[in-house]
């Protein structure tokens, strides 16, 4: 007979909310947040850390916010962190209705995506990508390249890099203090 790991308390910060509770060595972070708080956004794409689908926002005092792959991290990594899934980015109105992050919403206008699993991981890195701008503005001129160092990473197999890319370009010049004269 196989033994079944041992737990351990996890306590972190899910989308502002506090969460503590035992969870199993070895489970990686994209199952806690699927298994265990029934927050699929982040997607299982290949398993090995390398399309990004799985990415959650890591947030900690003092430093600059960066994505995390979430199916190659254990969830015991996280212990004591604050992060963000795609399904934190929107903000819950008093009415209980939904008003998207200025990154969802640029994509939406822009048509960014198509079967939208990839969707997740790009709605991080751009929401990461526009927190560091915020505090460290470009040129305009280093716009495209920024947008394409922060996406690149991210896999997308119905090829809307296209659309991705130019929905962040334009939501960077739009937003006032991201891009200097």
């Amino acid at each position: 007979m196989t033994a079944l790991p041992k737990s351990e308390n996890l306590s972190l910060t899910v989308n502002g909310k506090p969460v503590a509770m035992p969870v199993p060595q070895g489970v990686s972070m994209q199952e806690f947040l699927h298994e265990w708080l029934g927050l699929t956004g982040a997607r299982m794409g290949c398993g090995q850390g390398i399309c990004n689908a799985c990415t959650v926002m890591v947030e900690e005092p003092g430093k600059l916010p960066r994505e995390v792959r979430t199916c190659i991290t254990g969830a015991h990594w996280f212990e004591g962190k604050t992060i963000r899934t795609v399904e934190g980015h929107a903000r819950q109105n008093a009415d209980g209705s939904l008003t998207l992050s200025p990154v969802q919403q640029a994509f939406v206008e822009g048509f960014a995506f198509q079967c939208g699993y990839c969707t997740p991981g790009f709605v991080t890195a751009a929401t990461v990508l526009i927190e560091r701008l915020k505090a460290a503005p470009v040129p305009r001129e280093a716009v495209e390249r920024v947008v394409t160092e922060a996406l690149d990473p991210h896999i997308c197999r119905c090829t809307g890099y296209v659309r991705y890319h130019a929905a962040v370009r334009d939501l960077v010049l739009a937003t006032p203090g991201l891009v200097t004269a």
